[in-house]
């Protein structure tokens, strides 16, 4: 059995895949973090970025080789 990490995945799959984490924690969390960043004054997408990276590690990859 081979484990591979985010890091270990060429460039541009890593930007696909933190896109569609961003998209991700978007839809599932955006209100929440939205109520967040208005009651602490903080940026929403540096929010969105910091979870979409920690969302990318929750995620099982499947490869076909």
């Amino acid at each position: 059995m081979v484990y591979l990490n985010f890091t270990d995945l060429s460039e541009e799959a890593q930007n696909r895949l933190l896109e569609n984490s961003k998209k991700d924690v978007e839809r599932k969390f955006g209100e929440a973090i939205r109520k967040y960043v208005k009651e602490n004054y903080t940026c929403f997408d540096t929010m969105i970025e910091e979870e979409a990276l920690r969302n990318l590690y929750s995620y099982t990859y499947v490869f076909n080789i």
